[in-house]
């Protein structure tokens, strides 16, 4: 696409492109998105000065098209307001002149500037009750207290910020020391609430600014309070301190991806990150095996690489070197992927275009690796949005070709997350897609290069409007079971979960694999909540043999201020949540998440990628280490020889010697959020491994290896007699200053 081809138009989300039957359809599903959340961003302030033309294939055009935008809607606006103003007071048009001052303030919201957003947030509400606009007045006064709580945000968890620093309940030693925000904050929730007593969104943010100060729960009105209990864990994994900080992982950036996985082949984890500022480039940590990360950026030859919604990694080329797929263009307009291969010297090469992966462009942040058609080269699914989704079958040679029309994979939804399992266990990868606004799609892989869409069949098309996916055998019976965040952003219903009260919209969906059938278990398994999720991986944070997963969630404004959610698995009967005494309630907006044992001591830590859709909500990342357990693991690294050489898609079957079973698939997690193909594998407090069984999807093959010791690292390749133990250099990941090796 050349800059002379397209103008298109950056809208609220959906941006681009679309005729009118399409713009109505994404209005719809903006005004489902938005249900119960105060629109306070910035980015709807952009639509009406947003077409300018770009190159979809040029990262610096689309980052010089966003510049320019954000900058003739500020002078536009500037200019128009100062010429209304300078009409003699009688012929003023004040209607106009508030709409442009709430206008300025949306997009002062949008670079982050915040006190100027609440100059002009201020001046709107004045004419707003000088007109006598009750509807626009009540609006004003709930934008007014979210900017005002995001400028204590700013001036504490930013200016002023430490480890704790936005995790919820707000501990002490977080309290904000520049009270001025959230005080101001508190005045204004009341007062939308004095008008609307049973506005829930508001009632949330109001418990939420009095623990910033300190003052939850004993100054909050009692008929608003919510109930400290709320905020209290029944179960505990252990506290898990944020050591980003000190170990150099605490990149600031907006929404984004995460990739935890080796890419230098020195036995240590390495962290790529994306952001969705297409100003941004990848940032790529490399670790010093001493706790502490080294940025790589530049040296990797990636600093060029702009933008990212989402980011994946595999080895598509079988040279065992971990490379990278770049996604862009989610919520917004089509722009370029990016494969980035690993040359196993420290560096990677854009090989995008020669690899038939850079045209045309798509508006996509999903995409999913699996070998569907069992040749031993990896494939990869892309989700789009309003756009024919694109199975790109690798041909072993270094390209691709897209056989998404034959295969009957190319529908055209808004889709937003795709995952891959062999759910009926008949040997061939099957693939869930999951769609923002519409039915969601499992295609049934039938051997033969084709898929049947078989979903509604099977009672797994909802939620109507889901975003992340994942298949994990939560159950330990040899089965995939199927996970579907859903995401109507309502605020009140979060309040709800919390005051101990059932949602009113869409809920998480967890559907248990029945030998093939699927049953909706959601309500069972404690799962029957809204939790608003954007990120989420999942592993096994206590080495009991039960995967726990962790969601991030949030939304565009800057009002979707909740938690995200770390879930116990309690032996595959459900799942408790422990966020709060694992103390990773962050409440900044959480995006691609990883699982992994990045200090090699046994038991995986968790890696948050935090920053929201506009450029004032970025934050910096998290890396969040567990405080360890008692209980045993094995870690095992698998290399193909006809299965493709990542092993994505082999099987193992743990068989403990008090006979229970501990099933795995190596796969790197779920839709947002990249851990390692390394299978970290807890064994509980016996940890005695009397059979290791592993197969190979390809060559469908299955090796047993017999009486293992617990606490080691394994290397198996495929048709090999025997396993090696991998070496292995711990350290200790701590809070402060350099961690020691040992």
């Amino acid at each position: 696409m050349t800059a002379a081809s397209r103008a298109c138009v950056l809208t609220i989300s959906f941006a681009l492109c679309a005729g009118p039957a399409e713009e109505d359809q994404r209005a719809a599903a903006v005004r489902r998105w938005t249900e119960g959340i105060t629109d306070i961003s910035g980015l709807s302030a952009l639509t009406a000065f947003s077409k300018v033309p770009y190159d979809a294939q040029d990262l610096q055009s689309i980052c010089s098209m966003k510049q320019t935008v954000v900058a003739d809607a500020l002078q536009a606006s500037t200019d128009y307001l100062a010429h209304l103003k300078s009409a003699p007071e009688t012929q003023r048009d004040y209607t106009e002149i508030m709409k442009l001052h709430h206008q300025l303030g949306q997009l002062a919201m949008y670079r982050g500037d915040v006190r100027e957003a609440i100059v002009n947030f201020e001046a709107a509400y004045a004419l707003a009750v000088k007109l006598k606009l009750p509807d626009f007045e009540r609006s004003l006064v709930e934008k007014l207290a979210i900017a005002q709580l995001r400028r204590g945000e700013v001036e504490n968890c930013m200016q002023h910020r430490n480890a704790t620093s936005c995790i919820l309940p707000i501990s002490a030693e977080a309290r904000h020391r520049l009270p001025d925000g959230s005080r101001a904050a508190i005045g204004l929730f009341r007062q939308a609430l004095r008008e609307d007593p049973a506005n829930l969104p508001m009632r949330w943010l109001l418990n939420i600014a009095y623990m910033t100060l300190g003052e939850y729960p004993r100054q909050v009105p009692a008929e608003y309070l919510i109930p400290p209990a709320a905020f209290t864990s029944k179960v505990s994994v252990g506290r898990f301190p944020d050591v980003a900080a000190a170990a150099g992982l605490d990149t600031n950036n907006m929404a984004g991806g995460t990739i935890v996985e080796d890419f230098d082949g020195d036995g240590l984890l390495d962290i790529v990150t994306s952001t969705q500022d297409s100003c941004g480039s990848l940032q790529y940590r490399r670790s010093n095996g001493d706790g502490t990360y080294a940025d790589r950026t530049k040296a990797a030859g990636l600093a060029n690489q702009l933008g990212g919604l989402n980011l994946v990694s595999t080895d598509y080329n079988n040279d065992g070197w971990p490379d990278i797929f770049v996604l862009r263009g989610g919520w917004e307009f089509p722009m370029r992927k990016s494969l980035l291969r690993n040359d196993g010297n420290g560096t990677f090469t854009d090989v995008t275009r020669e690899a038939g992966l850079a045209v045309p462009a798509t508006a996509s942040q999903t995409a999913a690796w699996a070998d569907f058609d069992l040749d031993g080269n990896l494939d990869i699914f892309v989700g789009n949005e309003f756009s024919p989704s694109q199975l790109f079958r690798n041909k072993g040679d270094g390209t691709f070709e897209d056989v998404a029309a034959k295969a009957g994979v190319a529908r055209t939804a808004f889709t937003k997350g795709a995952a891959w399992a062999d759910y009926d266990n008949d040997g061939y990868p099957d693939l869930y897609v999951s769609n923002f606004g519409e039915a969601n799609f499992l295609y049934h892989n039938n051997g033969d290069g084709t898929f049947s869409e078989v979903a509604g069949s099977l009672g797994v098309d909802k939620p109507l409007y889901s975003f992340p996916v994942w298949f994990m055998d939560y159950d330990n019976d040899g089965w995939q079971d199927l996970f579907v965040s859903g995401y109507v952003q309502s605020l009140a219903d979060v309040a709800r979960g919390y005051l101990g009260e059932e949602p009113k919209g869409e809920t998480f969906k967890v559907y248990r694999n029945d030998k093939g059938k699927f049953i909706d278990v959601t309500k069972q398994v404690g799962m029957f909540r809204n939790a608003l999720t954007m990120g989420c991986n999942f592993g096994d944070l206590d080495n009991d043999g039960y995967l726990d997963f962790y969601l991030g969630t949030g939304g565009p404004s800057y009002g979707a201020l909740v938690p995200n959610l770390l879930f116990r698995n309690d032996n595959g009967r459900g799942f408790a949540d422990v966020t709060f005494s694992a103390g990773v309630g962050h409440l900044q907006k959480g995006h691609g998440i990883a699982f992994a044992d990045l200090d090699n001591d046994g038991d995986e830590d968790i890696f948050l990628h935090s920053g929201g859709a506009v450029p004032g909500d970025a934050y910096p990342n998290s890396l969040f280490a567990n405080p360890g357990n008692a209980n045993r693991w094995i870690e095992i690294r698998l290399t193909g020889v006809k299965t493709n050489r990542a092993a994505i898609g082999a099987r193992f079957k743990v068989t403990l010697t008090d006979g229970r079973e501990i099933h795995r698939v190596v796969t790197t997690g779920t839709s947002f959020g990249t851990s390692s193909l390394r299978q970290h594998i807890g064994l509980g407090k016996d940890g005695g491994i009397r059979t290791l069984e592993i197969y190979w999807p390809t060559s469908r093959t299955t090796q047993v290896f017999q009486n293992l010791q617990p606490n080691q690292a394994i290397a198996a390749t495929e048709f090999a007699k025997t396993y090696r133990v991998a070496p292995r250099r711990r350290f200790e990941l701590q809070a402060t200053g350099k961690s020691k090796v040992q």
